[in-house]
């Protein structure tokens, strides 16, 4: 059987719980093999976001034509892309490779309140990559600032997710951890609406989610699964994961990528 290839083009974490760490992570935990580009390195832990080196854009392009000229790669997930320069080799590069089942996960702000994009290249990251995406993931407040529209229920969830999908990709899951209610994930594929509702942990150790959603979407789309089929699986992983989140540190602790592995193995934590 063909191994299955997920690529992430994203920053790197240093403290594992986000970014490519946590992309590679849920790859191995969902039964692909991981690759990454990295696009910046961040100094942070589990308090906060301390500095941030982006990579210069020779970089980034090589590593990821390098891949692509290599590999035969089944879906990618792309995070944090933090200047427009980046943004458009990205998307130059990705054309260029005929690369399929892509997901963005418009990373914007960090946890603790971290500007990882800057301003300016928003709508470059709406503009030009949002098009070539299978699927895009942003969550409320990455919405909001996507749409210049307030989300607090989940008609208004709807109607960004329609604003959304006008910008280009296949598919829309507007994430809705940050209401108060049930964790109500909603996907819109142009036509119908699709609901995901997720059990609340009770938990502050919820650092990585958004990466690690996103990255497993791209796990099942390089498996096969089609996208409504994908997100529901990577709503019921994150779900464990965070269930079975890591005490770490003195701020968001990571979610429990391998928590399942600890399962079958007898080991638990969280």
């Amino acid at each position: 059987m063909k191994t299955k290839v997920a690529l992430t083009i994203a920053g790197s974490d240093s403290c594992g719980g986000a970014g490519i760490q946590a992309d590679l992570k849920t790859f191995s935990a969902l039964g692909t093999y991981g690759m990454s580009v990295i696009t910046a390195v961040t100094a942070q832990n589990t308090t906060g976001v301390v500095d941030v080196r982006e990579m210069d854009v020779d970089i980034v392009r090589n590593q990821i034509d390098c891949l692509f000229a290599d590999i035969e790669i089944d879906a990618l997930k792309i995070g944090m892309v933090s200047n427009a320069e980046i943004i458009n080799v990205i998307a130059a590069c990705l054309r260029a490779n005929k690369a399929v089942n892509v997901v963005v996960d418009p990373v914007m702000v960090s946890k603790s309140g971290h500007y990882l994009l800057r301003p300016e290249a928003k709508e470059e990251l709406v503009k030009v990559l949002f098009p070539i995406a299978a699927v895009v993931t942003p969550n409320i407040p990455e919405a909001e600032l996507i749409t210049d529209d307030k989300i607090a229920s989940l008609e208004q969830m709807k109607k960004a997710a329609r604003k959304i999908y006008e910008f280009g990709p296949g598919c829309v899951v507007v994430k809705g951890g940050h209401l108060t209610e049930d964790a109500v994930d909603v996907l819109y594929d142009g036509s119908s609406f699709k609901y995901f509702k997720g059990t609340r942990v009770d938990t502050k150790n919820t650092h990585g989610t958004g990466c690690t959603f996103s990255s497993a979407i791209a796990a099942h789309l390089a498996r096969g699964y089609a996208v409504p089929e994908a997100v529901s699986l990577a709503k019921d992983y994150i779900n464990g994961a965070i269930l079975h989140s890591i005490e770490l540190g003195h701020g968001f602790g990571p979610t429990g990528h391998f928590y399942d592995l600890y399962r079958k193995a007898g080991i638990f934590n969280g």
